[in-house]
């Protein structure tokens, strides 16, 4: 019974794209923006489009599109603020979902980030094992 509540409920997750199963590379790259925006609007929520697009290497009119995906989402919302240091009186927050989701969000990022990292060791770990061992006898360009 346990296992088919389970099955149900990932189909639904997944039907309803709750979750992405696989995702793609620009899925990948797309959460990586979103949780860069999330963190750093996060850290200073009355940034301007142009600063914050500035702070992510990003172009203004992509910076718009993200915060507009991620408030079609609810995970960020604008709001009013006089003290805001934003000419048009505005800040960016992120909303209890957008919090809840930056965590997943983070977590995937870290988990990513590792295997990456961990992948890039091994590479460099054969790469001065190959260089330690001398050259290839069998290379075009040696001289054995």
């Amino acid at each position: 019974m346990a296992v088919a509540c389970l099955k149900y409920l990932q189909t639904y997750i997944v039907s309803r794209k709750l979750i992405n199963p696989m995702p793609s590379r620009q899925a990948k790259l797309q959460e990586d923006t979103y949780f860069r925006v999330m963190r750093i609007l996060q850290e200073n929520p009355d940034l301007t489009q142009r600063e914050l697009a500035e702070k992510l290497g990003i172009s203004v009119g992509g910076l718009n599109y993200c915060l507009k995906a991620l408030m079609d989402k609810g995970m960020v919302k604008m709001k009013n603020f006089a003290n805001s240091k934003n000419k048009f009186g505005y800040v960016y927050v992120l909303t209890p979902t957008g919090m809840a989701e930056k965590a997943a969000i983070t977590h995937r990022f870290l988990q990513r980030k590792m295997a990456e990292y961990e992948a890039l060791h091994a590479e460099i770990e054969a790469l001065k094992r190959e260089h330690a061992e001398g050259p290839d006898p069998f290379s075009p360009t040696s001289t054995v």
